[in-house]
């Protein structure tokens, strides 16, 4: 036979191989969301949208910036996930090799004896194992499932990044929100004690009574109770945020007692086209996971088919060792195999079940994964506004208050009014401070997700 024989054997497998699919020709999505984004009553937009701007850009405090910086750098489910990437590389990487012939240089000696005279062969070789041609393309679909599997767990991790990167930016905010609860509360223990002291003194004298001395005790404890809620708030965020950050930040970079913006851009404006949900990565880790299961039926569908599967080699076998490479000891085997499917009891039926299982479940993951993110931007768009407005309201609250209470206190010196008025003026005044704060780290908490929720930049 013609010597080049092999050579041609692994050139035909070369062009066979991959020449047939059996991957569904498409996949119906149907997730039954509007095409756009409920109108809102935003008026100010900046030119450039959140979706298109990184979490440097978007992020402008400094400290805050530094902070997120070593929470990517050190936190260790986003290295879990990074991890996974790496993991799924090498997977996509062993799975894409079966698609090549596999060399393989052998060598052996085999000595026997017995009976008969001892005996000695000695022989090496270069040849392939077991290749299959992909005629239907069962290889290749493998394949291709595990470079979509490889393309999903890229974007979970990034959506492990952005998860941090608002959770880091919302743990920062809450820990300056409740280092401004206790400084206010602290700030009205202390304005309330002097008062206290005051009261006891008018007590002694007769100038005042046992109510009105209860009543400014009542004051003092409640905000003695909030000065050690807010203390251990202030313990607990800060625990927090060394978990996220995966070290003890610097005490220069944590916020003090303010509610810094983090962002001076605008939310997006009404009318943008809800396609912007399809660059969020927990939608399109869902994407290819769906991808990757429709290449799983196709090559649960080519294992119905027959299979082909090469073995050969080319070498040289000699009784003697000195004498392998010499001429006269060449040899060559080529060996094909065919497998039919006959009867499995069933299982290639099943394994196809399977995978299409597999892939309506992923198909349903994907439509929740877009119905979630269009209900999550749809409520941040909503708050936006809403929480904007609150901010404004509570604002004006606050300065009211504190001029009522100014007013009151002016007034009960004067001996017009009831300590019960001064009384009912101090409580608004306190409980519009503390309701600032928290309308401040609302809004600015909504500002980190919207960010997230659009995906990122």
């Amino acid at each position: 036979m013609n010597k080049r024989f092999p050579v041609l054997a692994l050139a035909v497998t070369a062009a066979l191989s991959g020449c047939s699919t059996l991957v569904p020709d498409r996949t119906e999505v149907a997730p039954a969301i509007p095409s756009q984004w409920p109108a809102h009553a935003t008026a100010d937009i900046a030119a450039t949208p959140m979706v298109n701007i990184g979490w440097r850009d978007f992020f402008v405090d400094p400290r805050l910036q530094t902070i997120i910086a070593q929470s990517l750098d050190n936190n260790r489910d986003l290295r879990v996930a990074v991890l996974n990437v790496e993991r799924a590389r090498a997977q996509y990487r062993i799975q894409r090799a079966d698609r090549l012939p596999s060399l393989n240089a052998q060598g052996q000696m085999i000595r026997s004896g017995g009976d008969v005279p001892v005996s000695e062969q000695f022989s090496a070789d270069l040849g392939i194992t077991e290749f299959e041609l992909d005629l239907f393309g069962r290889v290749r679909n493998l394949s291709e499932a595990a470079r979509q599997q490889f393309f999903a767990e890229s974007a979970n991790q990034r959506n492990a990044l952005l998860t941090l990167v608002a959770e880091v930016a919302n743990a920062w905010l809450t820990l300056g929100a409740d280092n401004e609860q206790l400084r206010i509360s602290q700030a009205t223990l202390a304005s309330y004690e002097d008062s206290l002291r005051l009261t006891e003194a008018r007590y002694q004298l007769g100038g005042a009574s046992s109510l009105e001395l209860n009543q400014t005790r009542t004051l003092v404890e409640t905000a003695r109770t909030d000065v050690a809620r807010y203390a251990g708030q202030v313990a607990q965020d800060h625990n927090a945020l060394v978990l996220l950050i995966g070290a003890q930040p610097d005490p220069d970079l944590l916020p003090t007692a303010e509610i810094t913006q983090v962002s001076a851009l605008r939310p997006v404006p009404a009318g943008v086209p809800g396609e912007v949900l399809l660059r969020r990565p927990d939608v399109m880790a869902a994407e290819h996971i769906l991808l990757s299961s429709n290449a799983n039926i196709g090559a649960a569908r080519a294992a119905f088919f027959p299979s082909i599967s090469l073995t050969g080699g080319v070498g040289s076998a000699s009784s003697e060792l000195s004498g392998l490479f010499e001429s006269g000891t060449r040899v060559w085997s080529f060996i094909p195999r065919l497998n039919l499917p006959i009867f499995q009891g069933g299982r290639l039926r099943a394994n196809l079940g399977m995978a299409k299982a597999d892939r309506d479940i992923a198909l349903a993951r994907y439509e929740k994964a877009i119905q979630s993110g269009f209900r999550e931007t749809a409520d941040a768009l909503a708050q936006s506004d809403s929480l904007h407005a609150q901010l404004t309201s509570q604002q004006a609250l606050v300065v009211a208050a504190e001029e009522a209470q100014h007013l009151s206190q002016t007034r009960y010196d004067a001996g017009l009014d009831s300590f019960l008025v001064l009384l009912d003026a101090r409580r608004t005044a306190y409980a519009a401070r503390k309701s600032l704060v928290s309308t401040q780290l609302a809004q600015q908490s909504n500002q980190v997700a919207l960010y997230k929720v659009l995906g990122g930049g």
